[in-house]
């Protein structure tokens, strides 16, 4: 095994524990909210194992994540409440719509791309996008930007 792939394994892993210990912390042992989407997990591997991919950039994992989350509360009002269409014709509706939008606003960061599944599954409302979705980016962008910048001396940019 390569040694600098291993030592970027280590990083990303060991900080990912932080970033994602925080928002779990804040979600389960506060009364804060929830902090917390699966789809955080997926931003871990960009913003600390690859910060230096267009994807991994703060504004593409606020953006990105709040776009698609957005993209889910609409259709699922539009399509599923007033249309009453099936959860099954709406989820590829809003996945679509949302790596739509990503693309057209240069805000893509892939793991933000299951968000509208998460939205419709859940049935979430505003509230979702509030926290965790804002509130969530928010932390994961601060502790990687000081994490990649200060700790590991790399160049993350926001």
């Amino acid at each position: 095994m390569e040694k600098e792939r291993f030592k970027r394994a280590v990083i990303a892993g060991l900080f990912s524990i932080i970033i994602i210990g925080t928002l779990t912390f804040l979600s389960y042992e506060t009364n804060y909210g929830l902090y917390l989407v699966a789809s955080f997990g997926s931003s871990m591997v960009l913003v600390l194992g690859y910060p230096d991919s267009p994807f991994a950039r703060g504004r593409n994992v606020f953006f990105g994540h709040l776009t698609t989350s957005i993209m889910g509360l609409i259709c699922s009002i539009i399509f599923m409440e007033y249309f009453s269409f099936s959860a099954a014709i709406t989820i590829p509706i809003a996945v679509g719509l949302g790596v739509f939008f990503m693309i057209l606003l240069n805000v893509t960061h892939p793991p933000a791309g299951g968000n509208p599944i998460i939205v419709l599954l859940g049935g979430y409302s505003l509230d979702f996008i509030i926290s965790p979705i804002f509130f969530g980016c928010l932390i994961i962008i601060l502790q990687a930007y000081v994490i990649n910048k200060y700790i590991l001396k790399r160049n993350y940019k926001i």
